[in-house]
């Protein structure tokens, strides 16, 4: 159904149920998949703690992707330093304690955008030094051709 052939009434619930996607995730260059498990992870967050729960199952559900392929963008995500994950565990009722579902705790974007913003810095310096080094041994190169 197109948006002009929803009825207004729907609409508004409709608009109820959405979380709003930083535009400066953007600039960071996940993958597409990367995205989509962050994303999926920011769908589910409680809004006041920034915390949530959901299996690699569940995630890869959603997100039409394995437990496994999961697991490795959620390590990138915790890389990027866009969330952090936490280790749970759950008590059966027969008093044994199990693994439960990572904790996942969404970290502000801002942590992120300087983590990524100091790597491009990071590899700035290195290509003057190439270039400044490169320079100096093509004039050392022409001294001693010239010699």
């Amino acid at each position: 159904m197109t948006p002009a052939l929803i009825p207004a009434k729907s609409l508004k619930t409709t608009c109820e149920n959405y979380f709003q996607l930083p535009n400066e995730i953007f600039l960071l260059g996940l993958s597409p998949s990367a995205l989509a498990v962050y994303s999926y992870l920011l769908c589910c967050e409680n809004r006041s703690t920034y915390q949530c729960w959901p299996s690699y199952k569940t995630i890869g559900s959603a997100v039409k992707m394995s437990a496994n392929t999961v697991r490795k963008y959620v390590y990138e995500l915790e890389e990027r330093q866009l969330i952090s994950t936490e280790s749970t565990t759950v008590t059966t009722r027969d008093g044994l304690k199990r693994n439960g579902n990572l904790l996942y705790t969404i970290c502000p974007l801002q942590l992120a955008l300087d983590q990524f913003y100091e790597q491009q810095l990071a590899q700035m310096d290195v290509a003057a030094e190439c270039q400044r080094v490169a320079k100096a041994l093509a004039l050392c190169s022409d001294k001693c051709d010239s010699a």
